[in-house]
């Protein structure tokens, strides 16, 4: 049997705003409820991001202490994995809620351009952040915007700033960063597993690359993220309804390619994590 696919549901971001679709949760208590459906409808991972009352993007740890107590209550065993991305904070503040121990956080080892900025991951604000992952025990998922990313994560795997097993995510369709490109892509996987073979890996698609990704990832046996983080539409003319129909989505891909959907107690012996709290 072909290993589990892990899907993980990207249920906000910093950016997507009601007037693009309706359905992206903004506040703590729409993030509880989106997540549950969309972990009842097969995500074992949320990535979450918080926000203020108004949208606006934020590091708050006491929105994200909210939001994590009531994911553990309405999805029970869920892995919880907090952004630690620049557009909600600067410097420091990027990682102010890794003291509440989740059981993993994005970490950008580098930097690269976004659309209309730069997106700067400095190597000390790095060195800062994967410390503090490893003072928590939060495994980090590196967010690849870049092939030297992917480099720079074995390098610090190999020099114990990343302990444990690597798991790394592709980042794809971001004007100006990695493209969706199926030889890149391709390529990429290549590249990750001659140079740290034991790895995991998955993919995001921005946009409207985000369904060519997800079949990419799961028909190539790795692991695959989805939401309206990166994708308010199921296609070109029909807004998403709902973080759970994105995951069904993906959930359907699995049985075209016959892979099982990991549970997240699957899920978790995969990326090396510890049991969910009884």
């Amino acid at each position: 049997m072909s290993e589990p696919c892990i899907i993980c549901v990207a249920i906000t971001g910093s950016v997507p705003q009601k007037s693009d679709n309706p359905a992206v949760p903004i506040t703590v208590s729409e993030q509880i409820e989106s997540t549950q459906a969309a972990f009842e409808a097969g995500a074992s991972i949320a990535h979450c991001h918080v926000r203020e009352e108004d949208g606006t993007p934020t590091s708050d740890p006491e929105r994200f202490a909210r939001l994590v107590e009531g994911l553990k209550t309405h999805c029970p065993g869920m892995i919880i994995q907090l952004s630690t991305g620049g557009r909600s904070g600067a410097g420091k503040t990027r990682g102010g809620m890794l003291s509440l121990a989740p059981d993993m956080a994005s970490l950008s080892v580098g930097s690269n351009n976004f659309p209309t900025r730069v997106y700067e991951n400095p190597p000390d604000l790095v060195d800062w952040l994967a410390s503090e992952m490893r003072s928590y025990e939060v495994k980090p998922e590196i967010e690849a915007f870049d092939l030297s990313h992917i480099f720079q994560a074995v390098a610090l795997n190999r020099d114990g700033r990343i302990p444990g097993k690597l798991y790394v995510q592709f980042v794809m369709g971001v004007k100006n960063a990695m493209p969706a490109d199926r030889e890149v892509f391709d390529f990429y996987i290549r590249t990750l597993k001659r140079l740290a073979p034991e790895a995991s890996w998955c993919a995001a698609g921005v946009g409207r690359h985000q369904l060519e990704v997800n079949e990419w990832c799961i028909a190539a046996g790795g692991h695959t993220r989805t939401g309206l983080e990166d994708n308010v539409r199921l296609d070109k003319n029909t807004l998403a309804p709902s973080n759970a129909a994105l995951v069904a989505r993906a959930v359907a891909l699995c049985e075209k390619y016959e892979r099982p959907v990991a549970t997240p107690a699957q899920a978790r012996q995969i990326l090396d994590l510890r049991p969910a709290a009884a």
